[in-house]
């Protein structure tokens, strides 16, 4: 099976750096750029994100982001299996940690239900054992709070292009 290299990608920060917030960004960008419709692509990106609110606290959004991308998710089955992911277990998982959310538990790191073959091929290009593959509790400053630490610069000067552009139309 050859998967998109963004979805490896995604599963290397899911599990190795545990940089949820990498993981929005590189299928977000593969999403986006690949035109591709249906909910799979956002349901993993909530997913995400869910567990980056989770990490910093707000129990709100975790909340919000889970329910929305396990939504997704579910009408997304077939496809999932085909990425190499264990669906039952995946979902059983999801749902344990929509629970764990409503119940305002602190983050603890998740370890996705990967096949053989998709497991062999994450651990091939990230040049990592089983053993270090499987998450640890780690705490890094900068991973948990990454949103508010990367350089904005590029966003911020399109808006304001975008308002200069738009305002001469007016």
């Amino acid at each position: 099976m050859i998967y998109p290299k963004p979805w490896i990608e995604y599963l290397i920060h899911f599990h190795r750096e545990q940089d949820y917030f990498e993981c929005h960004e590189v299928l977000e960008e593969h999403w986006k750029n690949e035109g591709m419709k249906g909910d799979l692509w956002p349901g993993l990106i909530q997913l995400a994100v869910a567990l980056y609110h989770q990490r910093r606290g707000n129990m709100n959004g975790a909340k919000k982001m889970i329910t929305s991308g396990l939504r997704k998710l579910e009408k997304e089955e077939s496809t999932i299996k085909e990425l190499g992911i264990q669906t039952q277990p995946f979902f059983e998982l999801i749902r344990e940690r929509k629970q764990k959310i409503e119940q305002q538990k602190p983050f603890e790191p998740i370890s996705l239900p990967l096949t053989t073959e998709l497991l062999q091929k994450c651990l091939f290009e990230a040049n990592a054992s089983e053993e270090d593959w499987f998450p640890q509790a780690m705490i890094d400053d900068h991973i948990v709070h990454k949103h508010s630490l990367r350089d904005r610069t590029s966003v911020i000067d399109e808006r304001n292009k975008q308002k200069l552009k738009k305002n001469r139309i007016l």
